[in-house]
C-alpha cells in the first residue's frame, strides 16, 4: 500500500521513524564555542601589543571575534574596532590575533561560532602577571595600618583577578576550580588582593595614567620547580634529578602524606605549648603545590599567551635549602615562561628575599641558606630585562612575611618603569657590589647604580656583612 498523505505531511512507518529518532539521539551535538576564564567582564587587554584571543569548537566551526569601542571619540574619528576570524583545528581549538590598540576603553568583546559569548566593559592597558609564593599571595587586609588605604582605593582603571590554588598533572586549557573574576579597586574587593602587586599596580597606573590589569596567580610555600615545565627541567642536568623518580613519588605519595600530616600536627601542636619544632616541608605528590610543573599546568597555562607586558615574581623562601641549585633554576624557569608566552624576552621583576631568622645556618632540615638564595636571585640579573627589587633593609627577622608591602610594591613599579618602559634617569635599585681590590691591608668595594657615589647616613659606617 502506498504511504497516506495529509496536506504536507505524509504518514511514516513505525521502524522507520524509530530508525530515524535513533540517528538523531545517536548524532553529537554541536559543541558550543568555549574560552578560558581569563577573558572575562572587565578584562584588561595589553594595549600596543597584538592580542591573542583562542578557545574551543567544533573541528572545522569558523569563528569570529570582534573588539568594538561602546563610544564614539571625537568628531572626525572612527571608533576603534577589531576584526579577527579563524576556523577550529582537528583538536578543536582556535586562536585569532587581534591588531594592536591604544590605551582606553570601555570596548564589548563579541565571540562568534555555533554561540556567541559576549566580554563587556573590557579595558586596553597594561597587563603584568603577579607570581611567587606567600609574600606575594599576602592580602591587604592581613596588614597593619593600611584602613587609610583600603578605605580610599577606588579606581575603576585599576583592575585585578586572581586564579585558585590549584595544580595539575598535565597543562590544562580553564582554570580549575573557583574560576577567576575580572574586578575594580574598590575599598570593598581591595581587600582580599595581594598587597605587593595592589601597590605596584597603583604605581604604575598613577605614573602611565593608563588602565592597568594584574592577574595574580601565586600560593604560599610553592617552590620554583612547580612553577616550571617538566620537559624544561628535564633538559638540564643539575635539574633533571627534581623530575627523576616522578613515577616513584607518585606511587609513595599516599604514605609520605600521611606521615606529614601526623608530623604536621606534632608540630601544631608544640606551638600551642609554646614549643618549638623543626619545620615539616610536604612531600611532593601529584596534585600537591611541590609538583614539578603541577602549578604551571594549572594556574599558568591557562593564561598563555594572554597579552602581557610582563611579570613581577616574589618567591625563594621555599627553594633556600637547595641555594646552589636556584642559581640554575630561577633562569630556567624565567625563560621557560618567555618561550611559553612568545612574547620575546618580556620584563621580569623580581623581588629578593629579606632577612629573617638571621641565626638560621644551611643544616638540612632547616630553611637552608637565605644568603646563599640572595647570591643565586641576584645572578638571574644576568638574563635580559630583569631587575631585582632589594629588600634587607625593609624585612623583619622576627617575621616572614614583612608588614611593608608598599614599598616592595613601588620599588617593582620602579623597575618596571627603567626596564619595561624605559625611563631615564631613573634610579630603580640600592648600590650592587660589582667587585673589589685588595691594597695592602685595606679592601676597596665597587658598586653599581650609585651615579654620585655613596653617602653615610645616620652615624659612621660600622661595617660591612660579607
Amino acid at each position: 500500500m502506498g504511504e497516506k498523505r495529509y496536506g504536507m505531511w505524509r504518514a511514516v512507518p513505525a521502524a522507520a521513524l524509530a530508525l530515524t529518532m535513533a540517528m538523531a539521539l545517536a548524532a553529537p551535538a554541536r559543541a558550543e564555542v568555549k574560552m578560558p576564564s581569563i577573558f572575562g567582564d572587565r578584562m584588561v587587554l595589553q594595549r600596543e601589543r597584538a592580542v591573542p584571543v583562542w578557545g574551543m569548537a567544533d573541528p572545522g566551526e569558523k569563528v569570529t571575534v570582534v573588539l568594538a569601542a561602546d563610544q564614539a571619540p571625537a568628531a572626525g574619528k572612527k571608533p576603534p574596532r577589531r576584526t579577527g576570524k579563524a576556523t577550529a583545528g582537528k583538536d578543536g581549538r582556535w586562536m585569532v590575533k587581534l591588531d594592536r590598540l591604544p590605551a582606553g576603553g570601555p570596548y564589548t568583546m563579541t565571540v562568534t561560532g555555533e554561540n556567541t559569548l559576549t566580554f563587556r566593559d573590557v579595558l586596553s592597558g597594561e597587563v603584568w602577571v603577579c607570581s611567587g609564593q606567600s609574600n606575594m599571595w599576602w592580602r591587604m587586609e592581613l596588614l597593619k595600618g593600611l584602613d587609610d588605604e583600603i578605605s580610599g582605593a577606588d579606581n575603576p582603571n585599576l583592575r585585578y583577578c586572581t586564579t585558585a590554588l590549584t595544580s595539575a598533572e598535565e597543562p590544562q586549557f580553564d582554570f580549575m576550580g573557583e574560576k577567576p573574576r575580572w574586578v575594580e579597586t574598590s575599598p570593598e574587593t581591595v581587600k582580599g588582593f595581594s598587597a605587593v602587586a595592589y601597590f605596584f599596580g597603583k604605581e604604575i597606573q598613577r605614573e602611565l595614567n593608563v588602565p592597568v590589569g594584574l592577574i595574580h596567580s601565586s600560593w604560599g610555600g610553592s617552590l620554583a620547580e612547580a612553577w616550571t615545565r617538566p620537559e624544561t627541567l628535564r633538559k638540564d642536568k643539575m635539574l633533571r634529578p627534581i623530575v627523576e623518580d616522578m613515577d616513584k613519588l607518585k606511587a609513595d605519595y599516599p604514605r609520605a602524606k600521611e606521615e606529614y600530616d601526623r608530623r604536621s600536627a606534632v608540630v601544631s601542636q608544640a606551638a600551642k605549648e609554646g614549643r618549638t619544632l623543626p619545620f615539616v616541608l610536604p612531600p611532593r605528590g601529584p596534585g600537591a603545590r611541590d609538583w614539578p610543573g603541577g602549578l604551571w599546568n594549572a594556574m599558568i597555562a591557562p593564561m598563555v599567551p594572554y597579552a602581557i607586558r610582563g611579570a613581577i615574581w616574589y618567591q625563594g623562601e621555599s627553594n633556600s635549602v637547595r641555594a646552589w641549585q636556584y642559581r640554575t633554576l630561577f633562569p630556567t624557569m624565567i625563560k621557560d615562561w618567555r618561550n611559553a608566552w612568545g612574547q620575546g624576552d618580556f620584563p621580569f621583576l623580581f623581588v629578593q628575599i629579606a632577612n629573617w631568622r638571621t641565626d638560621t645556618i644551611p643544616v638540612e632540615g632547616t630553611w637552608g641558606s637565605w644568603p646563599e638564595l640572595r647570591e643565586a636571585q641576584s645572578m638571574a640579573l644576568s638574563l635580559k630585562n630583569t631587575a631585582m627589587t632589594v629588600t634587607i633593609d625593609i624585612g623583619d627577622s622576627t617575621n616572614i612575611h614583612p608588614n611593608n608591602k608598599r614599598d616592595v610594591g613601588r620599588r617593582l613599579a620602579l623597575g618596571a618603569l627603567k626596564v619595561a618602559y624605559n625611563r631615564k634617569n631613573i634610579v630603580y635599585s640600592g648600590p650592587m657590589y660589582t667587585g673589589m681590590k685588595r691594597k695592602g691591608n685595606t679592601v676597596r668595594l665597587r658598586f653599581g647604580h650609585v651615579a654620585e657615589g655613596l653617602k653615610i647616613s645616620g652615624g659612621p659606617l660600622a661595617g660591612f656583612i660579607i
